[in-house]
């Protein structure tokens, strides 16, 4: 967090800057929110080439609309594997705050006008902390336990299509290069502490072969841009672990207003559905909602505000940064599950 702080800082101060200079054909309103992937192509032969550091926190337990405290999630939830060995009959193990840092690296190339070829790995660090209460049944609380998986996730793969000068269609493919057999310390509600294949939302990567299409339009006019991007997720079979992540959609719009040529601030909406994990990994079993696949996917609205600052001048001229916000308006979770409390995204790029 202190160096997402200190990078949000000087990201800030620099959009901040004053002075207005017209001296290179750029512009703030040229590119979509920070937060919106694969939004603009590239003429042919440029290349471009973008960082991208995404802190999200989540809290507390949601089953639908509703929070619930963690007593009333061990005392009346039932344990998908109660009759196995060491399982009790309710949950005992329930998720506090969950943090992740992702650190996303992109590239772009203009094959021609028409066709953009998209890149991006990423680096993700998680941290889950969890509150063990004692025994099979009650209130007692035992302790508190974390984990923290970290490591690569998956690789993306795009090509952007265009169909007319402000639309084109998002072709692309997720290739399984994150791990989904990360392991952890887990303590246990008789006292002991033990080993765990940690659950599905500490897993690395998906472990399938996904499809993600999408279609994007944008416009923007002197001092205003605008744009809307419909995205999915289609996982392509079951991992080797037995299981696959829910299919997703999402549907994002954004209205952005230019202060000059060098800045502009952004307001954005995203809609998201998610399916429930089909299948379930072996491996992964507890008396937590984080082992059950059932307790996955749901509805959510998330608002977002943003800056994109670009330099038209010096020895940074055309390289672009950008910030945004995110908080939940509306989550309806298959729970209990922790919701999202709020995200942000620091973005830097270059095109050349």
């Amino acid at each position: 967090m202190t160096r997402f702080r200190a990078a949000l800082c000087v990201a800030t101060m620099l959009a901040c800057a004053p002075g207005t200079v017209h001296a290179h054909d750029v512009n703030a309103l040229d590119h979509a929110p920070i937060g919106v992937m694969g939004d603009h192509r590239h003429a042919q032969g440029e290349w471009m080439v973008s960082y991208r550091l995404m802190h999200m926190e989540m809290g507390g337990v949601q089953i639908g609309t509703d929070d619930v405290d963690p007593d009333t999630v061990v005392t009346t939830v039932p344990n998908r594997f109660a009759g196995m060995p060491m399982q009790p009959l309710s949950l005992r193990i329930v998720p506090d705050t969950m943090r992740m840092d992702m650190h996303m690296l992109g590239l772009m190339y203009g094959v021609s006008d028409d066709i953009t070829l998209m890149a991006m790995a990423n680096y993700a660090a998680k941290e889950m902390d969890h509150i063990t209460y004692q025994g099979g049944m009650g209130t007692n609380v035992l302790g508190e336990f974390r984990t923290a998986p970290d490591g690569f996730g998956d690789t993306k793969l795009a090509a952007l299509v265009g169909l007319t000068d402000n639309v084109h269609l998002n072709v692309g493919i997720s290739i399984p290069t994150g791990s989904i057999e990360e392991t952890g310390e887990a303590l246990m509600p008789m006292g002991m502490t033990m080993p765990v294949r940690l659950p599905y939302p500490m897993q690395l990567g998906s472990g399938t072969w996904d499809l993600e299409p999408g279609i994007t339009w944008r416009g923007q006019s002197e001092q205003l841009g605008w744009g809307a991007q419909v995205k999915g997720v289609v996982r392509m079979g079951r991992n080797d672990a037995g299981y696959a992540l829910g299919d997703s959609a999402a549907a994002t719009a954004w209205l952005a207003y230019s202060l000059d040529q060098a800045l502009a601030l952004s307001a954005r909406v995203e809609a998201k559905t998610t399916g429930r994990i089909d299948g379930i990994d072996p491996a992964i079993m507890g008396p937590v909602q984080t082992a059950n696949p059932d307790f996955s996917g749901g509805e959510s609205v998330t608002g977002f505000i943003g800056a994109n600052t670009v330099f038209t001048h010096g020895g940074l001229a055309g390289w672009r940064i950008g910030v945004e916000a995110g908080l939940p308006l509306v989550q309806d979770l298959n729970g209990p599950q922790m919701p999202n409390d709020w995200s942000m995204t620091l973005g830097v790029q270059k095109a050349f």
